[in-house]
């Protein structure tokens, strides 16, 4: 499973690159707000940061978003569409689609709503597993089960985790059989934490500093 980074944040995304564990960024209009910088400046550069970097716009209509989505797609090569899913959206996702555009079909909350991305050729469906648990439902039982689905209709478009809220929902992304899931950088950080990790670093450090000291020749 690959992870992708859910903000909008150059200096979280540039750490998290030189780590060398995320694929891609996917943003919102009000990621690229709160991080306080201009929609297409932001985008162009976190594409020149790393691939994969999904942008969202914020039309209404089909023809609209095909206007719109065809700008965002110009703006770096790195960049993958994201379309709501709705009847508009999803109808401009396939004209997309068919001009070889990378569409990500996000605001996804059932099986059959992945279908219907499916449909159009989305290269990527975007269950919100954390909204789904908000409401008193299971959004990682919906994320394996749409999984389930795409693998017996041999679908090929890649099931994303999104609203990830903690290292719980990644591990059961994983396990549920996501090809990627994207969360925020709090979150990111946190999967390198347990405290037999810290311990054990900490004692390999003070039995090498004990060795180097005892090797040291006296005068």
């Amino acid at each position: 499973m690959k992870l992708y980074l859910d903000t909008a944040v150059f200096d979280d995304i540039k750490t998290a690159v030189d780590w060398g564990v995320v694929d891609g960024v996917t943003t919102n209009p009000t990621l690229i707000a709160k991080a306080g910088q201009d929609h297409e400046t932001q985008v162009k550069r976190i594409c020149g940061s790393v691939g994969n970097v999904s942008a969202e716009v914020v039309r209404e209509t089909r023809d609209e978003m095909v206007i719109e989505r065809r700008r965002l797609a110009a703006w770096h090569e790195n960049v993958m569409v994201k379309v709501p899913l709705t009847p508009d959206g999803l109808a401009a996702g396939k004209v997309l689609a068919g001009e070889g555009v990378r569409i990500n079909v996000t605001l996804c909350f059932t099986v059959n709503q992945a279908l219907l991305a499916a449909a159009i050729g989305a290269h990527i469906i975007s269950p919100f597993a954390g909204r789904l648990d908000d409401i008193n439902e299971n959004g990682m039982r919906t994320v394996a089960d749409i999984v389930s689905a795409y693998r017996q209709q041999a679908v090929t478009t890649k099931v994303l985790s999104a609203s990830i809220r903690s290292p719980m929902h990644v591990t059961q992304a994983a396990l549920a059989g996501a090809d990627i899931a994207t969360m925020p950088f709090a979150v990111l950080k946190q999967l390198f934490d347990h405290p037999l990790t810290d311990a054990g670093q900490k004692r390999f450090l003070e039995d090498y500093r004990k060795e180097a000291l005892r090797r040291v020749p006296a005068r």
